[in-house]
Formats: C-alpha cells, sequence, structure tokens
C-alpha cells in the first residue's frame, strides 16, 4: 500500500474540523453493566451521533479536505448503510453531490436515512464487496471521487476521535473493546492507544460468520472468507489494507462472536441502560461478557457504535426474549 497512515496530529486536527458540527458523544457508566462484567465499564455512547452511528466523523474529516473541483464532481462510495449515511450527511454540509451504493436488501431505516441527508442511491449486489466494486467502476466513469469505506486515512482520523474523547476522560483506561468490518475505527483505536495511553489494549470484535478481517489479522496477511451475518457494520468479505496494517501493529486481540451473542448483547442494552443497539453496536459488549475472566477489576470501554437496526432485525431479536 502506497497510502500513508494517518497520524497523531491528523487525530488532533480532525477534531477541530468535527467539532464545528457534531458534539462530544457521551461515556457513561451503568452499574448494572458493571456488576455484569465485575469491571468499571464506560460505554461510548456513538449511537447518539445524528446518523445513529460513528462513522460521520469520518465523513465530515474527509469531505472537509477534498478539492473544490473534487467537490463539484462529487464522490462516489458503497456501503451497507452507516458510512453511506456519513458520507450523505457530511455531503450535505458541504454541498458535495452523493451517489451512494448499497447491497440490494440494505436495511431500510439507512436506506430511509441516506435518502433523507440527500445522498442518491444506486442498489448493486448481493454483499458489500459487490457494491464496493461497482462503485469504483461508476466513480472512474463519473470522474467522481471514490471513497473507499476503510483505505481512507481521512477516515481513520475522523473516526479515531471518539477514542481521543475516552482516553482524555479515562486516562488510566485498561482495555478498549471495538467492533470492526473494515476497520477504520478499530485502528483509529490503535492510534490513539500509541500515542496517548499505550500500556492500554484495543480488542477487535467481528462477527464469527464474517471472520475475513480476523483472519487477515491472524495470518498478517489480507484474506477473504464467507459473509454470511446479520451485524451488517461487520459484514465485510475481505480484509483491507490501510487499516490492517495499522492492526498488525497495535492491535491487542480479535474476538469473534456469534449472532446469538450480539443478540444478547442487544436485549442486555435494551434492558440495562434503556439504549438501541444494532448488532456490531452491541458486538463489544457481546465479546466482553466472553472473555469477562479477562475484563475483571479492570476498567473497560465498550464502543457502542451505532444503534441503526431495523424494525425487522429488532423483531427477531426481541423475540428471542419471549421464545
Amino acid at each position: 500500500m502506497n497510502l500513508e497512515r494517518p497520524t497523531f496530529k491528523d487525530i488532533l486536527e480532525a477534531r477541530k474540523i468535527i467539532g464545528q458540527y457534531l458534539p462530544q458523544t457521551s461515556l457513561y457508566t451503568y452499574p448494572q453493566i458493571d456488576q455484569l462484567l465485575d469491571a468499571k465499564v464506560y460505554v461510548k455512547h456513538e449511537n447518539h451521533m445524528p446518523t445513529g452511528a460513528f462513522k460521520v466523523r469520518g465523513g465530515i474529516n474527509l469531505m472537509s479536505h477534498l478539492t473544490p473541483e473534487q467537490k463539484k464532481r462529487g464522490v462516489v462510495t458503497a456501503s451497507t448503510g452507516n458510512h453511506a449515511q456519513s458520507i450523505a450527511f457530511a455531503c450535505a454540509l458541504y454541498g458535495v453531490p452523493a451517489t451512494i451504493i448499497m447491497p440490494e436488501g440494505a436495511n431500510p431505516v439507512k436506506v430511509k436515512a441516506v435518502r433523507s441527508f440527500g445522498g442518491d442511491i444506486v442498489f448493486h449486489g448481493k454483499i458489500f464487496d459487490e457494491s464496493r466494486a461497482y462503485a469504483e467502476q461508476l466513480a472512474s466513469e463519473r470522474g467522481a471521487r471514490f471513497i473507499h469505506p476503510a483505505n481512507e486515512p481521512y477516515l481513520i482520523a475522523g473516526v479515531a476521535t471518539y477514542a481521543l474523547e475516552i482516553v482524555e476522560e479515562v486516562p488510566d483506561l485498561d482495555v478498549i473493546i471495538v467492533p470492526l468490518g473494515g476497520g477504520s475505527g478499530a485502528s483509529g483505536c490503535c492510534l490513539v492507544k500509541k500515542a496517548v495511553c499505550p500500556s492500554a489494549q484495543v480488542i477487535a470484535v467481528q462477527a464469527e460468520k464474517a471472520p475475513a478481517a480476523y483472519l487477515s489479522w491472524k495470518m498478517r496477511r489480507i484474506m477473504t472468507d464467507r459473509m454470511e451475518t446479520a451485524a451488517e457494520g461487520l459484514a465485510t468479505q475481505v480484509g483491507y489494507e490501510l487499516t490492517q496494517e495499522i492492526l498488525w501493529d497495535d492491535l491487542s486481540d480479535f474476538i469473534l462472536v456469534s449472532e446469538e451473542e450480539m443478540a444478547q448483547a442487544i436485549l442486555t442494552y435494551l434492558e440495562l441502560v434503556r439504549n438501541l443497539a444494532e448488532e456490531a453496536g452491541a458486538a463489544p459488549l457481546a465479546a466482553a461478557l466472553k472473555i469477562k475472566e479477562r475484563l475483571k477489576g479492570k476498567k473497560v470501554a465498550l464502543i457502542l457504535s451505532g444503534g441503526n437496526i431495523s424494525l425487522e432485525r429488532l423483531k427477531a431479536v426481541l423475540s428471542l426474549k419471549t421464545s
């Protein structure tokens, strides 16, 4: 890869840019979660962002760095939903035309949100990586700026600002547990950890039914694998170069969780925190419960990365409670 990693200076610059448009999200503790994990647990509420997910930080940061010509020509990207909302929201702020390629059957909640922000949606492909390939092709044909969902330094620097907010509030943090699809959030956490609190651990979480990023991290080379998870934010079929290179150097551990474990974590957030999480947003709690003994007595941050779950999926999860 020829892409340069974002630096800590880039993250500080991103915070200044993002702060013009977005408030700092809450970092709350909940006694029942503490008791459940036998640890001091901090939940970072990225589900409280105006798009319902963390990625909007990266979208705003990237859009601010486009040239006037790039803004005029517009951007093309691909997404299962949260990245799409991020780009559409940021494009609306900066007056940039946005075309979003989404898989057929994409989450209707996220589709509706993208349209509300003014994004032009094209449905293509059964899975995300088919959508991404078409987005690259379409951007080339139009002369538009293609925005890769992970191999974008400005996206990584932007989303890394939530990790900076966490460690500034809890400088003696022991562990950050973060969901991983493309890897921008996890790699951003690694960059902040390395610069500010090198003794802390960053643990990534992916779905057992979409383990490509996990395998890429474990094997230290880009891998592809199946993509059968309901967790849209974790549903990638291949590892991505820039984020993986950062993870190879600084990620402490990587946990896989089942569909059932994520569903149970969604229910736990509803019952104990009264907050809605999508599968990816609940994955860190699912992983924390899985490695509970390792976390005992530690200060742990869980990234509740998003709450954009569809009504259909929410009904399915709630049915587990009554079955």
